[in-house]
């Protein structure tokens, strides 16, 4: 029950950090508002009386840095002050976590190091406890050691200890973004609030001053460009005193141009506004629950279709962040209205975005065009060639890189091909690369290396494949209807059946009628070639059971051990998210 009581409490202070950042857009948008108006705002509601509304007011925004309430009127807090660069001080810090999602994965080391007028004067370190298993790729990355990390302090007092080393000072960090959503995450479960400003992004600050100087702007990068004295090593110490190296240099060149002041050099890391940072009005109203959204033009044709899950958040991201790929910029100048659907998973979300792209062939989705396009390989005398009809050695969604791994396989007998395909490898490629390369043929040896890399590609996206084909489970989410659960019956090499669960009996029956279907299913099963639709949707769903969402659960196709589950309440909690599920598919003009 604690973890229950765990998960309402955050997704109240979820809703109530929600409704204070529609507030602060509104704040943006017209200035300071009367404590009746805040109030309409901020809790959705078309009368109140003016004392309640100070009253409810003065205790919503108490912890809110951004909002002052001064009893008659609303506004934003004023600005910090505004130091010369030369003067200010920053805490530029890093994060090592347990994997790349803030909402899936933990902090397991901080550090931070405290710049004084353009010098490195102080610092800050520590692992943290994850309370969770350490992934192997993150202990290869790393270096850390899951003894090392047990034996850490907890989160909380390690947060509690690096917002005392930073008092207030401006937070700096590379691709802040990332860093920030963590210890945002962090912040709203220990202290129930957010950063009072965002983080000062390194890579975007080196992304304007270096424009056309580097080709990239990650941290490794810009270290060797900058010819710093700490090298990045993915510990949280080391990649923040690079960090910091990176940020004097990057000062150094924003004081060329003209920059003195710190508001300055945060104007120089914002986004650049986009012709489209007007229409972002458009994502107002979207709920923040998963669901797929679609972008129309004037006369309502289909631009784009996305999925999030969080739809809110997604939105909003596409006006005030940096340029969109190509399509969906020009998406995005076209657009005129927004329609979301409030769904009730991620999964869910995933597939009906998958449904809609293929039914509608939206042009802005590079999806749409990859599917229709997948090819195969066919075996033709010694040599392989790359054709559009179905074979067993594919679907592939590149072309180029279906003809490099043809190539390499050319002369290939049928027992090399099947013992790469169990996972050996193709002695006679290898010789001949080293071959190439002993006697500088470097060139030769170049091509050869694509060749062979394309074709270790394939083998490991067929496998994949392979293996995904003989799935047999049975993934429970929640559905929007309350108290409700969606099950998705996976065999026969795709999802065979979806089926709503509503409390009680009657689940029993809708199970018992899609164990029937993937029986079936399984019967018609035949050893033919997978479709680039087929494999799309294996690739998708692997993709949940690998990393499933805490709102997933992963059950063996039985219908005891199914119903033990929908007995077991694991998702009673889910209505404190039902508030502002619109049922409706609204569209925002």
């Amino acid at each position: 029950m604690r973890s229950e009581h765990m998960f309402a409490f955050i997704c109240e202070v979820q809703l109530a950090l929600d409704a204070l950042d529609r507030l602060v857009d509104t704040l943006e948008e017209r200035g300071p508002l009367s404590t009746v108006e805040a109030a309409r705002c901020l809790f959705a509601t078309s009368s109140i009386s003016t004392g309640l509304a100070c009253s409810l007011l003065l205790e919503a925004t108490a912890g809110d840095s951004r909002l002052v309430c001064n009893g008659a009127t609303v506004s934003l807090t004023e600005s910090r002050p505004d130091p010369l660069l030369e003067d200010a001080e920053f805490v530029v810090f890093d994060l090592e976590t347990t994997g790349l999602s803030a909402a899936r994965s933990l902090i397991c080391e901080l550090g931070a190091v405290r710049v004084r007028a353009l010098e490195l004067v102080d610092s800050f370190q520590s692992l943290v406890n994850p309370r969770t298993p350490l992934p192997e790729p993150i202990a290869r990355l790393t270096g850390l050691r899951e003894q090392e990390l047990r034996n850490a302090p907890s989160v909380t007092a390690v947060l509690r200890r690096f917002l005392h080393f930073a008092g207030d000072d401006l937070l700096v960090a590379h691709n802040a973004r990332f860093d920030q959503s963590f210890l945002e995450r962090q912040l709203l479960l220990v202290h129930g609030r957010r950063l009072s400003e965002p983080p000062l992004c390194t890579a975007a600050l080196a992304r304007r001053l270096l424009e056309g100087r580097v080709r990239r702007v990650g941290l490794a990068s810009l270290a060797n460009f900058f010819g710093v004295s700490t090298r990045p090593c993915h510990r949280a110490l080391p990649d923040a005193e690079a960090t910091a190296e990176v940020l004097v240099h990057l000062i150094g060149l924003a004081q060329e141009l003209g920059a003195r002041r710190v508001s300055e050099l945060r104007a120089l890391a914002a986004p650049r506004q986009r012709r489209v940072y007007g229409k972002r009005s458009l994502a107002r109203g979207a709920p923040t629950r998963p669901g797929v959204y679609l972008f129309r033009d004037r006369h309502g044709q289909v631009l784009y279709v996305g999925r999030a899950r969080d739809l809110r958040a997604r939105l909003r991201s596409y006006f005030r962040s940096d340029r969109q790929r190509p399509s969906v910029e020009a998406a995005l100048l076209a657009l005129d209205r927004i329609e979301w659907r409030v769904l009730g998973s991620e999964l869910e979300a995933a597939l009906e975005e998958l449904r809609l792209i293929r039914e509608l062939q939206p042009p802005a989705n590079s999806r749409s065009r990859r599917t229709q396009h997948g090819v195969y390989l066919r075996r033709r005398g010694d040599d392989f060639v790359v054709t559009g009809a179905a074979t067993e050695l594919g679907p592939v969604t590149s072309r180029r890189k279906a003809s490099l791994a043809a190539r390499a396989l050319a002369g290939s007998t049928d027992e090399e091909l099947d013992a790469l395909m169990d996972g050996g490898p193709l002695p006679r490629l290898r010789e001949r690369l080293s071959h190439l390369a002993e006697n500088l043929r470097y060139e030769e040896a170049a091509r050869l290396r694509d060749r062979i890399e394309a074709l270790e590609q394939l083998v490991e996206r067929l496998r994949r494949l392979e293996r995904l084909r003989s799935l047999e489970l049975c993934l429970i989410a929640p559905a929007i209807e309350p108290d409700w659960q969606k099950a998705f019956f996976v065999c026969g090499g795709g999802v065979c059946a979806v089926r709503a669960l509503p409390p009680g009996a009657g689940a029993r029956v809708e199970i018992e009628a899609a164990l029937a279907l993937c029986r079936a299913s399984r019967e018609r099963a035949g050893e033919e070639a997978l479709t680039p639709q087929q494999a799309e949707d294996l690739l998708l769903l692997d993709g949940f059971v690998r990393r499933p969402p805490t709102e997933l659960a992963l059950l063996p196709l039985d219908a005891e051990q199914i119903t033990a589950h929908l007995w077991s309440g694991r998702f009673s909690c889910r209505g404190v998210l039902a508030d502002d599920a619109d049922q409706g598919s609204p569209a925002r003009r």
